[in-house]
């Protein structure tokens, strides 16, 4: 595809994420997504792999490099406000060690894993907005940590709509649902609390409508079972597992081998089951599209070449060898496909180019890609 045709057909990578239709003429799309126009670009927990994630900040700089969504992790506090977490743990992302004493930490059962660590659950709003964010990943800059605060979902949407107004284009939200049966159980809150805190403040904000741009994520089945009882807000169902195998395969490991409410219900079907034809055309009966981790989409093989150039070889110089079908067999059940995470300073299979990596996947399809590194994936849409 030439840059000039994109970038005339720019706006359709927008359309996606707020329902409207892409320019271009003809009858042949510019792209393999589903709706034919260019794939989204998701700042995954804003730019984190620069700036301390989920926070005002880190949004900011995702939506000031071109991000067409940010996204907010979303976890419960005390007296039920939505704050932008990775996970209910405040211990690896904030400096609440630092600021509360270690009796104020729990033990509890986290997706069937027991944890003990300070929960955004036992802290309220007024605690939590006393912490400082902090980059969990050492290799990544920590000059930021201590200076910005934990935003909840209101300020979060707010910037969106700010940073919308002021750059002439929609800034859509991906928020997900973390842990939601923890929610639910352990934390205490009772069932679809959290839910329908969440679709109190989206339609309040965006209304009740399939045009909002916004998409809800979780790994649960469940709770988007029940949303979409409610709302007509696109929903995604993500797809987990728990490495790579030296052969390629998916290797499904607990907690991560399968959505935790299935744990709980006794379902003996697996994330890999869900992408079956089956199990996609059960995920259609509830949800728009899917949100598979990226080795599920692309097919690997060994063949002895050292392609990162590190003097061994490991399952990340895997020849990538196209498309494993699902994105095709998605698509065919009228689901988009949005994959994770792209970062430029962790490439898999071999691709020493991080933009090139993102562009392998949006050749065979996907329609949008979570990054760490928006500027990265902008970039990667530009040179289709």
């Amino acid at each position: 595809m030439k840059n000039a045709i994109l970038g005339r057909c720019w706006l359709g990578a927008v359309a996606v994420a707020i329902g409207v239709s892409a320019c271009g003429g003809g009858d042949e799309p510019l792209y393999r997504t589903l709706d034919g126009k260019a794939p989204i670009v998701i700042g995954h927990r804003g730019a984190s792999g620069e700036l301390p994630e989920h926070t005002l900040e880190s949004y900011a700089r995702a939506i000031e490099q071109g991000a067409h969504c940010i996204e907010p992790d979303l976890v419960m506090t005390k007296d039920g406000h939505l704050i932008a977490r990775h996970e209910p743990m405040l211990d690896d992302t904030t400096d609440v060690a630092q600021k509360f004493p270690a009796s104020r930490q729990r033990t509890m059962n986290l997706d069937g894993v027991s944890v003990t660590a300070y929960f955004a659950s036992d802290f309220t709003l007024a605690e939590i907005k006393t912490l400082r964010a902090k980059q969990p990943r050492a290799a990544r800059p920590q000059q930021f940590n201590g200076l910005y605060e934990i935003p909840t979902i209101e300020e979060i949407i707010a910037l969106a709509k700010q940073e919308g107004a002021r750059r002439g284009r929609s800034i859509c939200i991906y928020p997900e649902l973390k842990h939601s049966t923890f929610h639910a159980q352990e934390a205490g809150f009772g069932t679809n609390v959290f839910e329908n805190k969440l679709l109190s403040i989206l339609h309040n904000a965006y209304g009740n409508s399939k045009s909002a741009p916004v998409f809800i994520q979780s790994f649960e089945v469940s709770n988007l079972q029940y949303l979409r009882g409610k709302t007509q807000i696109k929903l995604v169902q993500l797809i987990d597992a728990d490495d790579v195998n030296d052969d390629g395969s998916l290797k499904l490991s607990a907690p991560y081998h399968k959505p935790y409410d299935f744990v709980v219900k006794g379902d003996p079907r697996t994330f890999a089951d869900l992408l079956k034809p089956e199990g996609l055309a059960f995920i259609k009966t509830y949800a728009d599209g899917v949100g598979p981790w990226k080795p599920y989409l692309v097919r690997t093989v060994a063949d002895g070449v050292d392609r990162n150039r590190d003097g061994k070889i490991t399952i990340n110089d895997r020849r990538v060898d196209g498309s494993t079908g699902v994105i095709e067999a998605a698509h065919a059940k009228g689901l988009f496909v949005h994959t994770w995470t792209f970062r430029n300073d962790a490439s898999g299979y071999g691709f020493s180019d991080p933009k090139g990596e993102m562009q392998y996947y949006m050749r065979l399809g996907v329609d949008g890609v979570f990054t760490d590194f928006p500027a990265t994936g902008i970039e990667a849409v530009r040179g289709l």
